[in-house]
């Protein structure tokens, strides 16, 4: 099994957050691999991965990095690949990272999830691999139906919910 789709954090401490994305694309049955590569103390092995990336089969990269936040960025310099950047809260609640993955200079386009959005950046690298093959987005439909369910169920049982001044 190939994987299609790269996690890769500036450090494990970053896992807790990224394991969001590794049990989403489990869930979906999308091969992926992860590692840990960081654009300061690593950065030929980072420039590496990227510029080999696309010849090893992969089809979306999701880099997560907080603080200074260059991992995303550097990725996208040496690849034609779409990149996913997912700031980690840290400093400044996340806001530093958010803004360092978004501001990138034209030509060198990173999407930008949310702070610590795993999940959505699983999401979206879904997205992008349904958008040519029909099984996975037969799976990305079911996850999402699951989603609505969640919700409806959620709905009923507050409505069982008394409170004397509560008029649903």
């Amino acid at each position: 099994m190939k994987p299609l789709v790269s996690i890769i954090m500036g450090s494990t401490s970053d896992l807790p957050v990224m394991e969001k994305a590794c049990k989403l694309l489990d869930e979906l049955q999308v091969p992926f691999e992860v590692n840990a590569l960081s654009a300061h103390r690593t950065p030929d092995a980072v420039e590496q991965f990227a510029r080999t990336a696309e010849e090893r089969g992969l089809k979306v990269i999701i880099a997560a990095a907080g603080m200074a936040a260059a991992l995303p960025g550097v990725i996208a310099a040496s690849t034609t690949l779409p990149v996913i950047g997912v700031p980690i809260k840290g400093m400044l609640d996340g806001l530093d990272a958010m803004l360092s993955i978004i501001q990138m200079p034209p030509g060198i386009p990173v999407a930008t999830v949310g702070v610590n959005g795993a999940q959505n950046a699983a999401i979206l690298a879904v997205e992008m691999l349904a958008l040519s093959d029909e099984q996975t987005a037969r799976r990305l439909r079911d996850y999402k139906a699951g989603l609505k369910s969640k919700i409806e169920k959620a709905n009923k049982e507050l409505a069982e919910i008394k409170y004397e001044y509560k008029t649903n």
